[in-house]
């Protein structure tokens, strides 16, 4: 018998698997593209509202893992491990199934998961961190120091206060993660350590979440709430159960397969990336997150997603920081200039590589700021433009203001002393833009490892599920045993960074000015 695992990924606009075995080779991968959330159904970017449907993640499911298990033998596979985005939640009934699941919600957008960049909860998220400041305990401190949009609580109230007949059939809110991996299991939610300490302000140092009286206060409407939820949470090596009958019937697989813990996809692919001490694991994508973990830590960092014991490598700090948009940025300007015809974004990156460093500058908030120092309020813009501008021109400046965002998050970090000494890189963009890396490389002034997996997210997922079925004996050893090492590695070029050294303090000068402005207006 030759023990294998599937790991599986749900991403922003597909969900992505891998068999692997317990010594790391990669059997087989599948992917499944949303279809209604590329049909651009239940969204609204104008209001950036960014909605997902459960059938879309159900049907996604069982594609990709009957994709992997095709000329496969599915008697070998003896786990299965799931991570997805986060924070994305959703309204659920007394059975905790989502409300879109039913007839009378199936439309709803508000029914359905509001995908983690879904921003429609501002207004709650002021809440929060006025509150937290004026509480006799800031519940926000083991999140950076404040509350963004794009988590848990404000979501939660925002789907309350915005909709009555939800409001009325809502008997919980369940992060994605943990709903798919009880599915599966056909248990009861066991709520994982990644989502609960990093989005929903849950820590050991209050007893769990924060106390009733905090939520009566900031919302009667969240009366009662919290104490449907959890107190207890878990880290993601511990099996949620096996797989249920449903599910292993229409899977084809054993009742035996075990299902480990759901968990963020960022810190999946940290576990995929095998980090350590030290080790910063960048997943560059539509987004990115940096992610770090230390053995202990005696102070709290202020403006980044968290620090939480057990939740990215069970036993150590998780600390985890990161942009709102970064693809997202080079899709935006892709959208924008096709308005004349198609634009070839990879030669455009090509063409931007070629120029040398002018004095066109650019701000990366097109999403807002999630670190350092959340604001969701921000706004991109570019500087700098004339009539001799050039599409390849302000792409390379947006580029360079991604990575410039990226070093206002590691100078945070050495700030507050956690030492980086090296940085390795997943995900879309490290795979398909030398040009978007070197950057990052000469910006920072540090080499970018490039992980050779494609498929880093769902390899971590697979790595906890050979720990939760007791093939491997900690995470430490699965990373050990099936982490897909490097392809490349991108060193910088001292001229360059020179160069960008001098232009990033134009950054930071031109940042702090544009949000001042921003607040300023605001209030």
């Amino acid at each position: 018998m030759k023990n294998s695992f599937i790991g599986v990924d749900f991403g922003s606009d597909s969900v992505r698997a891998v068999l692997v075995t317990a010594d790391g080779e990669i059997l087989a991968q599948s992917v499944h593209n949303y279809s209604r959330w590329a049909q651009g159904l239940y969204s609204d970017a104008s209001k950036s509202q960014f909605r997902q449907h459960p059938k879309d993640y159900l049907e996604g499911l069982e594609s990709v893992i009957k994709g992997v298990l095709a000329g496969q033998n599915a008697g070998d596979v003896r786990g299965i491990g799931v991570d997805t985005t986060g924070s994305t939640p959703c309204a659920v009934d007394e059975n905790g199934v989502p409300l879109a699941l039913s007839d009378e919600f199936a439309e709803d957008p508000d029914a359905m998961f509001l995908l983690w960049k879904d921003h429609t909860a501002l207004r709650e998220a002021e809440e929060i961190n006025a509150l937290c400041r004026s509480w006799h305990t800031d519940y926000t401190r083991y999140e950076g120091y404040g509350y963004s949009p794009e988590w848990f609580w404000a979501k939660y109230l925002h789907v309350l206060r915005s909709n009555i007949k939800v409001r009325e059939k809502c008997c919980g809110f369940v992060e994605h993660c943990d709903w798919i991996t009880s599915m599966l299991a056909g248990v009861p939610v066991k709520p994982g350590r990644c989502t609960a300490g990093h989005k929903a302000m849950w820590h050991a140092e209050w007893g769990g979440l924060p106390p009733e009286e905090f939520f009566v206060a900031l919302d009667p409407l969240l009366a009662g709430r919290s104490s449907t939820l959890y107190k207890e949470t878990f880290t993601a090596e511990q099996p949620v159960g096996h797989l249920s009958a449903y599910w292993a019937e229409k899977l084809g697989l054993s009742c035996e397969v075990v299902i480990s813990g759901g968990m963020l996809d960022a810190h999946s692919g940290a576990i995929g990336a095998a980090i350590e001490e030290g080790k910063m694991i960048k997943v560059i994508g539509t987004s990115t997150c940096e992610m770090l973990v230390v053995p202990e830590i005696d102070r709290t960092i202020p403006g980044i997603c968290g620090q939480v014991d057990g939740s990215i490598v069970p036993g150590m700090v998780g600390l985890e920081a990161g942009q709102a948009a970064f693809g997202d940025i080079y899709a935006w300007f892709k959208r924008f200039l096709s308005y004349g015809g198609e634009v070839d974004l990879r030669k455009l990156g090509e063409d931007a590589a070629a120029l040398p460093v002018d004095d066109t500058l650019a701000l990366d908030w097109m999403n807002g700021r999630r670190t350092p120092d959340v604001n969701p309020h921000l706004t991109g813009a570019i500087f700098g433009i004339n009539l001799g501008t050039t599409a390849p021109m302000v792409f390379r400046a947006l580029v360079e203001s991604t990575a410039f965002g990226a070093k206002r998050i590691v100078d945070r970090f050495a700030e507050k002393g956690v030492e980086i000494r090296s940085i390795a890189a997943i995900g879309g963009i490290a795979k398909k833009s030398p040009f978007v890396m070197q950057t990052c490389a000469d910006v920072l002034n540090m080499p970018i490892k490039e992980v050779a997996s494609d498929q880093a997210c769902a390899l971590g997922a697979a790595m906890f599920a050979s720990v939760a079925s007791k093939v491997h004996k900690d995470i430490h050893t699965a990373m050990a045993k099936m982490n897909s090492g490097y392809t490349s590695e991108y060193f910088p070029n001292a001229e360059m960074t020179e160069i960008y050294r001098r232009k990033y303090l134009r950054y930071l000068a031109l940042a702090d000015a544009v949000e001042k402005e921003t607040m300023d207006n605001l209030h």
